[in-house]
């Protein structure tokens, strides 16, 4: 069947179910995905003009690539599914663009061949292809994993093994997939002599997306593995707190409820997992002709405003805490500003925010 998808029209194989796990060659739950890649790329590329080749490393029905190459990048499609590969062929020449398809593993391409821009966006964890992408892209490696239940603790011992960290099943369980991922991706990026810093994340639709900016040098990379830390979070009480570098040192009891039930994730990325300045310049690019257009924009003004902290909150989990009845989550944000707290909403849900208060501070400032 056709579908048309931004600016191009594309050739899909039918899919027997609507299932995510069936979509073998296109998953249209992913349109916010390519919608806000093709922003990100046109933002990317403003920014750093000498940015003109982009590999889109699973191609499957070339959705990404096709989109790419409309976009006047020099892109090439590999996939090793030689259907796949005709599929992308096709969907080049029915939008009457140029570009190179490859039937080929991207492994073995990545270590013969340069790009610029590398999109690794597999299904199930992207880590089989990190090393090769981190190790010989120039400027940006783009960055799918839909394995959350290993990244968020869910499945523990396989996010240890894909991941090595510790993931914890925590309330902000979307968000520890996603620190738990970048910080695999930079330590992966390390032993290359690359810091590998990330421009925009995010988790959506039961997938975490990462957008890591690279420069090639061991001081870069010694800056970005600073950037790693572990989260100490107590069960009981919900109150946590984080420590920077790789050797963690977890304390007995909590902090604020004096309870011994604390766990420790790690190493995880502390830092800042999107540039505000670059979420703003890719919701510039958003073009009315993507179908999820509003929600992009919502989603990168959204990123582009929240608290640099490394853990969100959700105020009904806290408010069911301390039996109490939630409020309005703008009345919420502004009774913690009132009380002089930083205090922002998150992506990860409706009722998510970031604060640069503790537990205590929140229940606090907004008892009454």
């Amino acid at each position: 069947m056709q579908i048309r998808e931004g600016a191009v029209e594309i050739e899909v194989p039918e899919q027997e179910t609507e299932g995510i796990d069936d979509a073998v060659f296109f998953n249209p739950v992913q349109e916010l995905n390519r919608d806000l890649t093709v922003a990100a790329l046109r933002a990317y590329r403003e920014r750093e003009d000498r940015a003109e080749s982009y590999l889109d490393a699973m191609a499957a029905s070339g959705a990404r690539g096709v989109r790419a190459a409309v976009d006047g990048w020099d892109a090439t499609l590999c996939d090793l599914d030689p259907e796949a590969v005709a599929l992308c062929e096709r969907n080049l020449e029915r939008n009457g663009v140029e570009g190179e398809v490859v039937e080929r593993n991207v492994n073995a391409l990545l270590h013969e061949s340069v790009y610029d821009v590398v999109d690794i966006d597999p299904f199930g964890t992207p880590m089989p292809f990190a090393d090769a992408a981190l190790a010989n892209a120039r400027d940006l490696v783009c960055v799918t994993a839909t394995d959350t239940a290993p990244l968020c603790g869910a499945h523990f011992d396989s996010g240890v093994r894909k991941y090595s960290a510790i993931p914890r099943n925590t309330e902000y369980h979307a968000e520890m997939g996603l620190r738990v991922l970048v910080s695999a991706l930079v330590r992966t990026a390390a032993r290359y002599d690359v810091g590998a810093t990330p421009i925009l994340s995010h988790a959506t639709n039961h997938y975490a997306r990462t957008y890591l900016e690279l420069d090639h040098s061991a001081t870069d990379a010694n800056e970005a593995v600073d950037g790693l830390g572990h989260v100490h979070h107590c069960e009981d009480c919900l109150h946590r707190e984080h420590e920077s570098g790789l050797i963690a040192h977890p304390p007995e009891t909590c902090q604020n409820c004096g309870g011994n039930r604390v766990m420790t994730a790690g190493p995880i990325w502390l830092g800042q997992l999107t540039d505000s300045e670059f979420a703003a310049a890719t919701r510039e690019q958003v073009s009315e002709d993507m179908g999820t257009a509003e929600d992009c924009r919502d989603l990168l003004e959204t990123l582009g405003a929240e608290l640099d902290e490394p853990t969100h909150f959700d105020q009904h989990k806290l408010c069911k805490q301390w039996t109490r009845s939630a409020v309005a989550m703008d009345d919420f944000l502004e009774q913690l500003r009132d009380a002089g707290y930083e205090a922002t909403r998150a992506h990860y849900g409706g009722t998510t925010f970031k604060t640069d208060a503790t537990v205590a501070e929140i229940e606090a400032a907004t008892s009454e």
